[in-house]
């Protein structure tokens, strides 16, 4: 029986910094294990769940759906911040395919293999529509906390695709689960309208809200500077929920809005930044603790091997078979294709969706919430872990340098001119070897600071550069590509 019930708000603070604070301190555990940060968070809930050691007491699939859908949002803001406009324009199509044809071939191929398997086909099209996508909050963890470096048009395919293909499964979940719901046939002519519909007023009120925000931030510098992510923070609230007024699809505005609100350096863009970092990663700790309050492992033991089953079909034939025909057409070598096809993970947008048979009271919803879990567990452990080991054997890790222990920046209410940048010195960069007083840089641009190791050294014309530093230069604007010339591309750019 539980025995803590979330009964006051002293109580749901108490449990909530608990549970926050026991999933951080355990997360030291994923770089040593290598088990993504998402599964260990998940974990951290299912032991406090009611079956647990924690024996707290969580069974409404209503109120996970609504912190699911807005943590989601703020994860999916951060990542639209992260994403370069100029990187989107070179992997938006492919992407697009993986995103919408992908999902539903992905979607497809599961579903006939859960028939095959025993299910009825209207629980084997519900797992399947359900586990159709990528997760962006999965795919962005695991691709930063691992410390993997991919290719750029890797990289940004896999988080372009998770943070645009969510959608996609929302209205394939909500369409099909409505038909099983209400025993209709489907119309396909009016559910591709839909799909359409959903996603261009998403995509609309995405870039006129973000665009709009920029605007006003740059038209109205805001004071003091913890105001600016506040209102970094509302434009990502509206970019949702006007659209999903007016039917949009909110988690591609919300994703668009965060875009273009990254796309130019405004004021104390840094601490927006950081503001919405932390805040994605309080949201995927909170999405992932109170999924995992919901699952009852007694329950999960008995689909473990329809589960299982159905992970494995997805992670080697399904995701697979549909990466390798979107992305045919569009120049990616195997080695490209292989690895994307691998590293489609699932999180908990899928366990999200499966809240909706139960709500809306299908038959067989909790069994197909069991098996949905099964299906993220197995995909976490198994493609969650290999990223690293995968990246380096298919060798499409980046050249790109790293970026340095240290960190200097400068931030105000109106953004500068001059940037503070930082380079890594490579043995076959025109400076290495250099003293600093013989690198013919711009006038209007100079060195502020040399990391080497543990060390903070002084520029002095004197210091030789060595490979392997990091290299703090004040740069114009006008400067910069002269600048690359003699350092290469900037750390992170």
């Amino acid at each position: 029986m539980p025995i803590l019930s979330l009964t006051t708000p002293a109580i749901v603070m108490l449990v909530f910094g608990a549970l926050l604070a026991t999933s951080v301190l355990v997360s030291k555990a994923s770089a040593r294990t290598g088990v993504p940060l998402t599964l260990i968070f998940l974990g951290v809930g299912m032991l406090a769940g009611s079956e647990g050691i924690g024996g707290i007491a969580f069974g409404d699939y209503e109120v996970a759906l609504w912190l699911g859908t807005a943590a989601l949002a703020f994860i999916l803001f951060d990542g639209g911040l992260n994403t370069p406009p100029a990187a989107l324009q070179s992997v938006i199509r492919p992407a697009g395919v993986l995103a919408t044809v992908g999902v539903l071939g992905t979607a497809a191929l599961v579903a006939v293999a859960g028939h095959l398997a025993g299910l009825e086909w209207e629980t084997a099209w519900m797992i399947g529509a359900i586990v159709s996508s990528t997760d962006a909050a999965a795919v962005f963890s695991v691709l930063r906390a691992s410390g993997v470096h991919l290719k750029r048009r890797v990289g940004m395919t896999l988080e372009v695709e998770s943070g645009v293909n969510d959608p996609v499964a929302f209205i394939l979940t909500a369409v099909v689960v409505q038909v099983v719901a209400n025993s209709a046939p489907l119309s396909v002519p009016n559910t591709a309208l839909a799909v359409v519909l959903e996603l261009g007023i998403g995509a609309v009120s995405g870039i006129a809200i973000g665009r709009t925000g920029r605007w006003v931030l740059k038209r109205f510098p805001v004071r003091p500077s913890g105001l600016v992510p506040s209102f970094t923070i509302a434009v990502a609230s509206l970019a949702y929920g006007v659209p999903a007024l007016m039917h949009g699809s909110g988690f591609l505005s919300v994703y668009l809005a965060g875009m273009m609100i990254g796309a130019e350096r405004l004021p104390y863009h840094t601490s927006v930044q950081r503001v919405h970092d932390t805040l994605a990663w309080l949201s995927q700790i909170g999405m992932f603790l109170v999924l995992g309050l919901l699952a009852f492992p007694t329950r999960i033991l008995d689909v473990w091997p329809i589960g299982l089953t159905l992970a494995l079909v997805l992670a080697f034939f399904a995701r697979p078979t549909a990466v390798a025909f979107c992305l045919a057409p569009f120049g990616y070598d195997r080695r490209e294709i292989s690895f994307i096809g691998w590293v489609g993970l699932r999180g908990a947008v899928p366990i999200v969706l499966a809240t909706l048979p139960v709500i809306m009271e299908v038959p067989n919803a909790e069994r197909v919430f069991d098996i949905v879990f099964v299906i993220v567990v197995v995909n976490a452990l198994l493609q969650g872990t290999s990223v690293p080991w995968l990246a380096r054997k298919l060798r499409v890790e980046s050249a790109d340098p790293s970026p340095p222990d240290a960190l200097l920046e400068i931030e105000g209410p109106v953004p500068f001119d001059t940037e503070i940048q930082s380079y890594q010195i490579d043995e076959l960069l025109p400076v290495c070897g250099s003293l600093i007083v013989d690198v013919p840089l711009p006038a209007t641009s100079s060195p502020m600071l040399v990391i080497r190791g543990s060390a903070l050294l002084t520029p002095t014309p004197e210091l030789r550069l060595e490979p392997g530093d990091h290299v703090y230069l004040l740069v114009e604007s006008q400067d910069g590509a002269m600048v690359q010339l003699m350092f290469g591309r900037p750390a992170g750019a």
